[in-house]
C-alpha cells in the first residue's frame, strides 16, 4: 500500500520511527516532511498529505504533531478526507470499521511507539463495515459536496 506521511517538528521522531515500521511491513512510504526538529507549521504538512490521499496519489495518510489535533483539523478541511485522531489502538480499529478514516492522526507527545505501531497496523488492516455506517458517511459527503 502507498502511504503518505507527514509531521511537524513535534511529531518528527515518531514519523521517522513509523516510516521504518511501514517499510518493514512492505509498504511504500512517501514522506512529505518535516525532516528535522526545527519548528515548523503543521498545516504545511497536513495539507499535502491529505491532498495526496484525496487525489488518489496515496491510499492512506498518516499525520503526527504533538497532540494530533492540529493535523486532524487541517486534514479534515480537504474534501474527501476522513481524518481521525487516535490515542489508543482500539480506537484506530473502530475508526476504520465505523468511520472509514483514510488519514490517521497521531499525538506524537502522548502515544508510545508501540501503541503507535499497533494503531497504524489496525488502521491499515481493518476493513470498513459499511451498512449503517455508509449511510452516515454519505450524509457527511453530501454536505461536504454542497460547499
Amino acid at each position: 500500500m502507498k502511504i503518505a506521511i507527514g509531521a511537524d517538528h513535534r511529531g518528527f521522531r515518531l514519523k521517522e520511527y513509523l516510516k521504518n515500521f511501514l517499510k518493514n511491513m512492505g509498504h511504500e512510504v512517501v514522506d512529505f516532511g518535516t525532516h528535522s526538529e526545527i519548528s515548523v507549521d503543521y498545516p504545511d504538512f497536513a495539507i499535502p498529505v491529505a491532498e495526496a490521499v484525496a487525489n488518489g496519489d496515496a491510499e492512506r495518510g498518516i499525520l503526527i504533531c504533538m497532540t494530533g489535533i492540529g493535523m486532524s483539523i487541517t486534514a479534515n478541511k480537504v474534501n474527501g478526507i476522513r481524518a481521525g485522531l487516535i490515542y489508543y489502538p482500539e480506537i484506530a480499529e473502530l475508526a476504520r470499521k465505523h468511520n472509514d478514516i483514510n488519514v490517521l492522526c497521531l499525538p506524537g507527545g502522548f502515544i508510545s511507539p508501540k501503541d503507535a505501531e499497533k494503531s497504524v497496523d489496525l488502521f491499515l488492516n481493518t476493513d470498513f463495515e459499511g451498512g449503517r455506517h455508509s449511510r452516515r458517511l454519505s450524509k457527511i459527503a453530501n454536505y461536504e459536496n454542497q460547499r
